[in-house]
């Protein structure tokens, strides 16, 4: 008996992370030729040209493309990104990670 393969993700929000891409490609936010330069330059001053192309890249990248096209900025960024880290120190170990368990959420 073998065990199924994991598959291309290895957590639920890197699946995320690509249909949001795939989404906002698909909605005319960028071309795939912006979203390559924009990954690449993410990539590139991680580790240099033999750096890989790992999710956390594609979310860089992402926030890098919806800040030059004016849907977020940084401090907007910032902010979500410490909310999220707050709700998962504030879940259950196997609960899904909600932005409603910020403790700061109502502050």
């Amino acid at each position: 008996m073998s065990l199924p393969e994991a598959g291309p993700f290895a957590a639920p929000w890197e699946a995320q992370v690509f249909a949001l891409v795939v989404a906002l490609r698909e909605s005319g936010l960028f071309t795939w030729g912006e979203w390559a330069e924009t990954l690449g330059a993410t990539i590139r001053p991680a580790g240099g040209p033999e750096a890989a192309a790992d999710y956390a890249s594609w979310l860089g990248a992402l926030e890098a493309l919806l800040a030059a096209r004016g849907v977020t900025d940084a401090a907007a960024l910032t902010a979500r990104r410490d909310a999220y880290l707050r709700a998962a120190r504030a879940t259950p170990h196997g609960a899904p990670i909600l932005l409603e368990n910020d403790p700061l959420h109502d502050a």
